[in-house]
């Protein structure tokens, strides 16, 4: 097995890994960009397809079972717990899927760098106004390619530093009820209050 504790390397390596596989796919999952045209297709607009979409992940999410059939996760490239993995990957995920319906292109390393923002919640907005970037004005998609690389590198850092103190601090107890890996299969729950406030805030980033 290997050291479980967490570290903000860690964690940036579990958010990389996320980012891959929402984009890419998991076997037997949908990657960001067909979840958007799945709702897109079936919404009047953009603003009424992401609020069925966090509701169906809030929903979701509060189900047992929702995680089950995330086998991938065991290819892990660092040692975490699987609780922590699983919520990880499901919230980036949708905040990814939010990026891909307002039309952001998941290939960027700015948008991936906003979607790790978005995966703070309610200290996302902080996190850009030190870095002189404004929610809902100045993060536009015209805008967000030219955001440096210097910005993007220390963005990155403060994201790490709030999600280890999320993980580490408040313990995963607040953050999701995933029994650990067991023959490749998750059950449990991912916290729905919490996946709601991150969908909204992805909603705010990405406008």
């Amino acid at each position: 097995m290997g050291d479980n504790k967490l570290t903000e390397f860690k964690l940036m390596q579990v958010l990389d890994w996320s980012y891959e596989k929402a984009v890419n796919g998991l076997p037997g999952m949908e990657t960001a960009e067909e979840l958007a045209n799945k709702y897109i297709s079936k919404s009047n607009s953009i603003d009424d397809a992401i609020d069925q979409f966090i509701n169906w992940q809030q929903a979701k999410c509060a189900t047992s079972g929702f995680i089950t059939g995330l086998g991938g996760i065991i290819t892990l490239p660092v040692a975490v717990p699987a609780n922590i993995s699983s919520v990880i990957y499901i919230q980036t995920r949708m905040i990814a899927t939010i990026a891909s319906m307002r039309g952001y292109d998941l290939k960027d390393d700015q948008v991936r760098t906003l979607v790790y923002v978005s995966l703070t919640g309610q200290s996302a907005a902080d996190i850009l106004k030190q870095s002189g970037i404004k929610i809902g004005n100045s993060v536009a998609k015209s805008l967000v390619k030219k955001i440096p690389g210097e910005v993007i590198k220390n963005i990155n850092q403060k994201v790490g530093f709030r999600l280890l103190t999320k993980f580490g601090e408040k313990g995963v107890i607040n953050l999701g009820k995933c029994i650990p890996l067991v023959g490749g299969v998750i059950g449990g729950t991912v916290d729905a209050i919490g996946t709601r406030t991150i969908g909204k805030t992805a909603k705010k980033v990405f406008c």
